[in-house]
């Protein structure tokens, strides 16, 4: 088994992730469902000997340490030219284990990932707190690469980026893009975060809001002349304001909650829904922009308000996930049954959109 001819044979079938555990067949995720290969299972010593060909040997130390390592990957490969991997490397019952997710060569914009290009108006504003959520491999990290690139074509700014580990790689544009990665260039997402606040930035993109010195940290970036990306796992714009408020102590509830009432922006939540027409997956997205209204929700922990604000706020861009899933079973790229998988409120969803499910 060789890890470059399952990766070249994944590009090839227009997959997202190749999966090798030891003790199974390699397995393709394509458009979101996993195909199992035709290869034997694999075993010790083939999975072994692909760490051994996609780890530096800074990583292959981490993971014998760690016992889990995250990593990026780049080879060239006949027909696709170089090609860039984000990975992650494991041990499990059977032995090691690795999963690799294909990069894109080329950065999307918005609208060819089928975003609002409303989004891209959050990238206009000189300081505060943007937020891209959704659950593992919903695309978060292709949105910030699309908004960073907006940036990157549109002002002269200096950008710095703090990635686990690095994926899109930004061309010299209009700005200055420095890119960091964890456990190569940095410690951690904190103490690099807290060190970029020293080196001149206009905008920080944080990989992952991990923990709550991380998020302080960026809260407080976004209060003090910097533009702040980051990501969450969570589905909904108004479970993304309860996850940062309450991984504070209680005692520092009410003052998250006025600081992040003056400093969000917006957050764009987003999940990745099979097409019909089996080319891949459609994108489905709730956008929540900090209005007035908004912002005062946030300060008197009213959260339960937001969904409704969200939803009759269409002048502004705003929408809720179930409105633009209900959009797309509407234009016929998914299904009724995918999105109601997906919607938030089955019912009310299943009503509105009737016999398409």
């Amino acid at each position: 088994m060789n890890i470059n001819t399952l990766l070249l044979e994944l590009l090839r079938k227009q997959g997202s992730d190749l999966l090798v555990a030891t003790g199974h067949r390699p397995t393709f995720r394509i458009h979101g469902r996993l195909h199992q290969s035709e290869h034997p299972e694999t075993t010790v010593e083939e999975a072994q000997l692909a760490l051994e060909m996609v780890l530096s040997e800074q990583d292959a130390e981490r993971l014998a340490a760690e016992l889990n390592q995250d990593f990026a990957y780049q080879v060239e490969l006949p027909g696709f030219g170089p090609r860039r991997f984000r990975g992650n490397a494991f041990y499990q019952r059977h032995g090691p284990s690795l999963v690799l997710r294909a990069i894109p060569i080329e950065i999307p914009t918005t609208s060819i990932l089928g975003l609002p290009q409303e989004i891209t108006k959050l990238m206009d504003f000189h300081q505060g707190l943007v937020l891209v959520t959704g659950p593992t491999g919903s695309g978060k990290t292709t949105t910030l690469a699309a908004l960073i690139d907006y940036v990157n074509k549109t002002r002269p700014l200096h950008v710095i980026t703090i990635e686990d580990p690095v994926e899109f790689v930004h061309p010299i544009k209009k700005c200055m893009v420095v890119q960091r990665q964890v456990g190569t260039h940095v410690i951690n997402f904190s103490s690099a975060l807290r060190s970029a606040l020293r080196e001149d930035p206009d905008v920080i993109l944080v990989g992952e809001l991990r923990d709550l010195e991380t998020m302080s940290l960026a809260i407080t970036a976004s209060e003090t002349g910097h533009l702040v990306l980051g990501t969450l796992n969570t589905i909904s714009a108004s479970q993304t304001v309860n996850r940062i408020i309450n991984v504070f102590p209680a005692t520092q509830q009410a003052q998250i909650r006025t600081m992040l009432g003056d400093s969000l922006r917006g957050v764009i939540s987003q999940q990745l829904v099979p097409r019909l027409d089996e080319k891949g997956r459609a994108v489905a997205v709730e956008v929540m922009i900090n209005t007035g209204a908004i912002g005062s929700m946030i300060r008197d922990a009213k959260m339960h308000q937001i969904n409704s604000a969200i939803q009759t706020g269409h002048r502004y861009g705003m929408r809720l996930m179930d409105q633009s899933l209900v959009d797309l079973v509407e234009r016929a790229i998914v299904s009724g049954q995918d999105a109601l998988d997906l919607a938030h409120d089955k019912s009310s969803f299943a009503r509105i959109v009737g016999g398409v499910v």
